[in-house]
């Protein structure tokens, strides 16, 4: 005999809904570039250059400081120098990409061959040892500041802990508008990490100073074709490059320099024979720099 209670079975519950898709990734690259470029349309740009003269007679070259963390300087200026005189030469000695330690010691003036023995383009480039975190490594911003007055005498051996004072054998009392820096070039690799906080500080007590003194500034992202897969596979994404572009924008935002002002290159490491669109991004810089610095030593 029962009880007189049902038993009540539970209602079947629905089937789990299937996870939604994952959205596809986003594209590494923008459909249109965010910087128009004439790719391999290089005559134009190489002839104002290699024809290049000063207007003011007191200066005889325009002169550009390259500073920025370890192990950028060098590489940059045999870039240009192969780009100009159309073959890969290597006249500026290059560290290791992965050092760790400045190694430029001196301040020393580069310049760059021309047809005619004796014979040098009216632009120089002066290299200095590399920005480093905390105090007493790296060059001393002190050191930087001078040089950009033109202060600082050729082979002088930089020191980390003690800058150069106007008593030091080193020190130029009465620089002449020939020695003075006309541009300020900040140079930074698209393939490194985050800049630490203290040499981001230097730069911008750097910038500072230059923009005191009314010094021109452009920056040059190096080395995108080793941070980005497709710049590498095609120079000509450069300004495609999700990842080319945000390093820009961050750069700019943390120390201060316009975007117009910073330009992205590959700079020549393995290559042998010269390449259209590499010469493409080195000329745009180079042009960039030649006119800032003109406009510049006309004002001394």
């Amino acid at each position: 005999m029962g009880n007189g209670w049902a038993i009540t079975k539970p209602a079947p519950q629905p089937p789990p809904s299937p996870p939604k898709p994952a959205p596809p990734p986003s594209p590494p690259t923008l459909r249109t570039p965010w910087r128009q470029v004439s790719w391999g349309n290089n005559a134009s740009d190489l002839d104002y250059v290699k024809n290049y003269k000063p207007e003011n007679e007191a200066v005889r070259h325009i002169r550009v400081l390259l500073h920025g963390p370890v192990g950028v300087g060098s590489t940059f200026i045999n870039s240009v120098s192969t780009v100009i005189r159309r073959k890969v030469v290597i006249p500026a000695l290059a560290s290791s990409d992965n050092s760790e330690i400045s190694f430029t010691e001196e301040f020393k003036t580069h310049t760059i061959q021309r047809e005619g023995r004796g014979n040098i383009y009216p632009f120089v480039f002066n290299d200095v040892m590399g920005l480093e975190e905390g105090t007493g490594r790296g060059v001393h911003v002190k050191d930087i500041k001078l040089a950009l007055e033109g202060h600082v005498e050729e082979g002088f051996k930089f020191n980390p802990v003690s800058p150069l004072t106007p008593s030091d054998h080193g020190y130029v009392s009465q620089p002449s508008p020939d020695d003075r820096v006309h541009v300020l070039v900040y140079l930074y690799s698209a393939n490194a990490g985050d800049m630490r906080g203290g040499v981001l500080q230097k730069m911008r007590e750097i910038r500072e100073a230059a923009s005191a003194l009314g010094i021109p500034q452009i920056a040059v992202l190096t080395k995108i074709d080793q941070a980005c897969g497709q710049v590498e596979k095609d120079l000509t994404n450069t300004f495609k490059s999700k990842y080319v572009k945000t390093k820009i924008e961050d750069f700019s935002r943390k120390v201060g320099i316009p975007l117009n002002c910073i330009f992205p290159v590959k700079n020549y490491h393995t290559e042998t024979l010269l390449e259209d669109d590499v010469d493409t991004l080195i000329l745009s810089v180079l042009r960039a720099i030649i006119d800032f610095g003109e406009d510049f030593a006309n004002t001394l």
